[in-house]
């Protein structure tokens, strides 16, 4: 993926997250400014 800028639109994409669940962007962060940070690890 390529790095967004501003004013880019969010790409469609599905995260597998703690419990089984799916999250689906930007479809479940319906609200107009979201902050997403993905934490690798403290390495």
């Amino acid at each position: 993926m390529e790095k967004l800028t501003n004013g880019d639109q969010f790409p469609d994409m599905t995260l597998n997250i703690a419990g089984g669940e799916t999250l689906n962007l930007p479809a479940d962060l319906e609200t107009p400014k979201t902050i997403l940070l993905f934490y690798r690890g403290f390495w």
